[in-house]
C-alpha cells in the first residue's frame, strides 16, 4: 500500500500535464478561499444580517453555479480552458471587491451569483484537466492528489484569511485575497491546461518481455537497468539534452535514481541506467509506458548509431542479505 501511495505521488510530481494542471489549482484556491471562509462574517459584520441572510447568500452561490453550468459549454469553447480559468479566477476577484467595498445586502447577493459562475467554471476546468493528464493506471491515485491540493489549500487558505481578518479587518482581508487572485493569474499563466488530451496516454506495450528467469520472487530488489547507446561525436549535445528530458519519464512511472555515463575507455559509447525497488515494480513499468511516451523514445533512439537498438540489460540485487565487505 506504502509504495502504490508513493508511486501516485512521483507521478504527479514527474508528470508534466498534472503538475501544470495542480500550479493553477493552489493559484487559484488558496486565494479563492478567502471567500467561503470569510463569508458568514461578511452576512454578520457587514450586511449586518444572520443566518437568514447567510442562507440566502449561499443559494445564491448555487444558483450561479447552476447558471454557470449551463454557459460553461459555450464559454470553454468560445475561450479555451485556460483563457475560462482565468476568466473564472478574476470573477472570484470581483466578487472579493465587491463584498469589501459595497456593504448592501441586494448586492451581496447578486455578487454571490457571479461567484458561483464563476466557481463552477474554474474548478470544472481544472477537474477535467487533471482527468486527462492521467492514463488508466494511475488514474485514481492521481485525482485524488488533486483533491488533497484542492481540499487542503482551501483549509490552509481559511486559516490563513481568518487570521488576516483579525489583523486588518474583514474589508482588507477580501481585498487583499482579490489581489492575490489576479496576481496568481499572472504568475501561473506558463502552466497550460488540458496538456493530456494532446498526448496518446493508452498503453503501447512497446517494451520487450526483460529476458530473465521465470521464478524471480516478485520482491527481490532494486534492480539496475542500463540501455547502451552509441552517438556519434556530432550528435552528442542533442542527444543529451533528449535524453535529460527522456528522464523524467523514467523517474515518473518508477525509478528512484537515473543517470547517463559516458565510457572514458571508447568516447561514444554511453550508458543510461536506472534503478526501481523491485523486479515487479520494473515489470510494471513495461505495462505503464504509453503512446506517448514511445514516440518520445523513438526521437531519443534515432541517436543512436550502433548496429540494431539499443542494448538493454537486466542487474538485480542478490536475494539474500549481500556479503560482508570487511578484510
Amino acid at each position: 500500500m506504502l509504495r502504490a501511495i508513493h508511486t501516485g505521488l512521483r507521478y504527479a510530481v514527474r508528470s508534466g500535464p498534472l503538475t501544470a494542471t495542480l500550479v493553477r489549482a493552489v493559484a487559484f484556491f488558496v486565494f479563492a478561499s478567502a471567500y467561503w471562509a470569510l463569508l458568514p462574517l461578511v452576512a454578520k459584520e457587514l450586511l449586518a444580517g444572520g443566518p437568514s441572510l447567510f442562507g440566502v447568500l449561499l443559494g445564491a452561490v448555487g444558483a450561479g453555479a447552476v447558471g454557470g453550468a449551463i454557459v460553461l459549454p459555450r464559454l470553454k469553447a468560445a475561450l479555451g480552458p485556460d483563457r475560462t480559468v482565468a476568466a473564472g479566477t478574476a470573477g472570484t476577484a470581483a466578487v472579493l471587491v465587491a463584498l469589501a467595498a459595497v456593504p448592501s445586502q441586494g448586492f451581496a447577493v447578486a455578487a454571490c451569483v457571479l461567484a458561483g459562475a464563476s466557481w463552477i467554471a474554474v474548478l470544472s476546468s481544472l477537474h477535467v484537466s487533471a482527468q486527462t493528464a492521467l492514463p488508466d493506471w494511475v488514474w485514481a491515485r492521481g485525482l485524488s492528489v488533486f483533491l488533497m491540493v484542492f481540499f487542503g489549500f482551501m483549509a490552509l487558505g481559511s486559516v490563513v484569511w481568518g487570521q488576516v481578518a483579525t489583523w486588518v479587518r474583514i474589508p482588507a482581508a477580501l481585498t487583499i485575497a482579490a489581489a492575490g487572485a489576479i496576481f496568481g493569474i499572472a504568475v501561473s499563466r506558463k502552466a497550460r491546461l488540458n496538456q493530456g488530451e494532446a498526448l496518446d496516454l493508452a498503453p503501447s506495450m512497446h517494451w520487450p518481455e526483460p529476458v530473465a528467469p521465470k521464478d524471480i520472487e516478485p520482491d527481490r530488489g532494486p534492480v539496475m537497468v542500463t540501455i547502451e547507446y552509441r552517438i556519434d561525436s556530432a550528435d552528442m549535445e542533442a542527444f543529451l539534452a533528449a535524453i535529460g528530458r527522456f528522464s523524467r519519464q523514467r523517474r515518473r512511472d518508477g525509478a528512484y535514481h537515473w543517470g547517463i555515463l559516458e565510457d572514458a575507455a571508447e568516447p561514444g559509447r554511453w550508458v543510461e541506467y536506472f534503478l526501481v525497488d523491485s523486479w515487479l515494480e520494473h515489470l510494471r513499468q513495461h505495462e505503464r509506458v504509453t503512446g506517448a511516451d514511445r514516440a518520445a523514445q523513438d526521437a531519443l533512439n534515432a541517436f543512436h548509431r550502433g548496429d540494431g537498438p539499443p542494448a538493454v540489460t537486466h542487474l538485480i540485487a542478490p536475494a539474500a542479505a549481500p556479503l560482508s565487505t570487511e578484510e
